[in-house]
């Protein structure tokens, strides 16, 4: 996308819009950018954030690589309909100790979705 889309998206993104936080046109690509982008849009509870998300902690892109963390956001994401969310989360678990799924799933019962900025 050009950068004439970052030039609409960003704002948007900027006063917590989550779906143009999700998308990310128009920026040159970077995991630990992109991470931050959907952390706000994830927070906010949306669900394809989530999954974005949990996949960056799952595969380390931009974080450090963390099966408790993605186990959380998959596990929220599939709470709120995301497609793949839970076929992904059990790949995850496949990896974890029964103490790393039951912190997991203390994170995510815990979790309130936070308001964006005014």
């Amino acid at each position: 996308m050009s950068s004439s889309a970052a030039q609409i998206w960003r704002p948007l993104a900027d006063q917590g819009d989550a779906g143009a936080q999700y998308l990310g046109e128009g920026v040159p690509q970077s995991h630990a950018e992109a991470v931050k982008w959907f952390r706000k849009a994830a927070d906010q509870g949306d669900v394809l954030a989530q999954s974005r998300l949990a996949v960056a902690y799952w595969k380390g892109e931009g974080v450090p690589q963390s099966y408790v963390s993605a186990h959380m956001w998959f596990n929220l994401s599939a709470a709120g309909g995301g497609q793949d969310a839970v076929k992904n989360r059990d790949n995850v678990a496949r990896r974890m100790t029964p103490a790393q799924i039951a912190e997991a799933q203390k994170r995510a019962s815990e979790w309130k979705p936070t308001k964006p900025p005014r």
